[in-house]
């Protein structure tokens, strides 16, 4: 464990860490150290705040990397479209990520399947009007069974190459020795885990305000951390975006507003806030916020000094830098879910994006350090695909995954009541405590767009 703790901080930082000490031990049970990613990746983002000796709380960790908040009362709808998930091609796997409503078209135009039409199940609000008596199973066997019928007729590559070019996501199963050749496996292996850069902008001693332009998971895993130290976070979102599965775990401690990048007002907006900002942390792919003008250096220009960092599927060199991809796809395509049948054998988390969005957090910290000791910017890249990396690269260092006194899944029990818009909950108790500390969030969750837009208050340096 230590030796992925030293492994991950020397992408963070070239200086020692202070002490930290993990209580307990992980079990998530995998081909791969999963644990050990789950505890080592949080401890790197606790030392990376620089306040004191820090302790993981390893069954907690393990917990953290999945769903942190338990419904009590009600329910909140599968993360997964009824269509996403793992297919037989004419000659292999391939997994289709419909999460989207577009990226679900996409395929099932590619693919020629008519959708079929029935109500989407949405987060049950406790009081609600009962949704209206539907065979859902039956729906989604049958829809499903048309695109299992479908995709059996195709090559991978080509159905892959398809879906991709009509703007759609999906990823053919490859075992680690295709990547590692692979044009896109080859431009990841050199790459550095956090690749850092800094701008000729300097500003004056910064604040802990963070703009938050991510998605899904590994970004607000990345803002919620930052929320729990105490930074003030405002994570935007387009008009038409929501992920009802995990909005209410990933906007917990953070303010919640929605805006029209395509719209210049949007954009002028947009750059008042980058203004009032001391971080800003992206998610979108490689070529997304240069496409609207706002590169590295543009963003310096707004704000001297401000702290860019973000992140992306497939990396940041290659042909597939501007890639759609999940953390699903980016194991598959990596070799991490390449089981010893050559069927899909994936993580029991999606370790990927938790692991990264600790990383990002680590780096969004160190940039804010590294801002006080130069007085400059700091820009840090990260990517799904460098981390399944990492966790392949270690795992050859650390087998077994799993140790065989522990070979049961520990369930930790320590939680704490939280109130939310959709009726109460708990929260597992936080994984981290940092000099004694553990992470506490002002503000509890709520839905995507909750407030009007209006500027970030200032928040006191980390």
């Amino acid at each position: 464990m230590s030796g992925l703790i030293e492994r991950l901080w020397s992408a963070v930082s070239a200086e020692p860490h202070g002490p930290v000490a993990i209580a307990g031990h992980g079990s998530l049970e995998s081909r791969y150290p999963v644990s050990d990613l789950a505890t080592a990746s949080i401890a790197v983002a606790g030392l990376a705040a620089r306040r004191g000796p820090v302790t993981v709380d390893a069954a907690l960790a393990d917990a953290w990397f999945g769903p942190a908040l338990r419904p009590i009362g009600w329910e909140l709808p599968s993360p997964w479209d009824s269509l996403a998930g793992d297919y037989r091609t004419a000659d292999g796997w391939i997994r289709l990520h419909t999460n989207a409503p577009h990226h679900r078209l996409a395929a099932l135009l590619v693919l020629g399947v008519t959708e079929r039409a029935y109500p989407r199940r949405g987060a049950h609000v406790v009081g609600a009007e009962p949704e209206p008596e539907i065979d859902f199973a039956a729906e989604r066997a049958a829809e499903r069974a048309d695109v299992e019928a479908a995709v059996a007729l195709w090559p991978g590559d080509e159905l892959e190459a398809e879906i991709v070019e009509a703007g759609g996501a999906a990823a053919v199963l490859r075992d680690p020795a295709a990547w590692a050749e692979h044009p896109q496996g080859v431009a990841v292996g050199g790459e550095s885990l956090i690749s850092w850069s800094t701008t000729s902008s300097a500003g004056g001693e910064p604040g802990f305000t963070v703009l938050d332009l991510t998605r899904v998971i590994a970004g607000p895993v990345a803002t919620r951390f930052l929320a729990g130290l105490g930074a003030e976070v405002l994570r935007l979102d387009p008009p038409d975006w929501d992920e009802p599965a995990i909005v209410p775990e990933m906007t917990l401690g953070k303010r919640t507003a929605r805006m029209n990048f395509n719209d210049a007002g949007g954009m002028r907006k947009l750059g008042l806030l980058i203004e009032q900002s001391d971080v800003i942390v992206h998610g979108y792919r490689a070529d997304a916020l240069a496409r609207l003008g706002l590169t590295p250096e543009r963003l310096a220009e707004i704000k001297p000094g401000i702290v860019d960092v973000a992140l992306d599927a497939y990396g940041w060199t290659g042909p597939w830098r501007d890639r759609r991809g999940f953390d699903s796809l980016v194991q598959m395509s990596s070799g991490i879910a390449f089981g010893s049948d050559r069927a899909p054998d994936p993580l029991p988390v999606q370790a990927l994006d938790h692991a990264t969005g600790y990383l990002v957090a680590a780096a969004a910290l160190e940039g804010l350090h590294r801002r006080r000791l130069t007085g400059h910017g700091q820009v840090a890249r990260l990517s799904l695909a460098r981390t399944a990396l990492e966790l392949a690269d270690w795992s050859r260092q650390a087998r077994p995954a799993v140790a065989p006194e522990t070979p049961q899944r520990v369930e930790p029990v320590e939680t704490t009541p939280l109130d939310t818009p959709w009726g109460p909950a708990e929260l597992f108790a936080s994984p981290l405590t940092v000099d004694g500390e553990p992470l506490r969030w002002a503000r509890g969750p709520r839905p995507l767009g909750d407030e009007k837009l209006r500027f970030l208050p200032p928040a006191a340096a980390p």
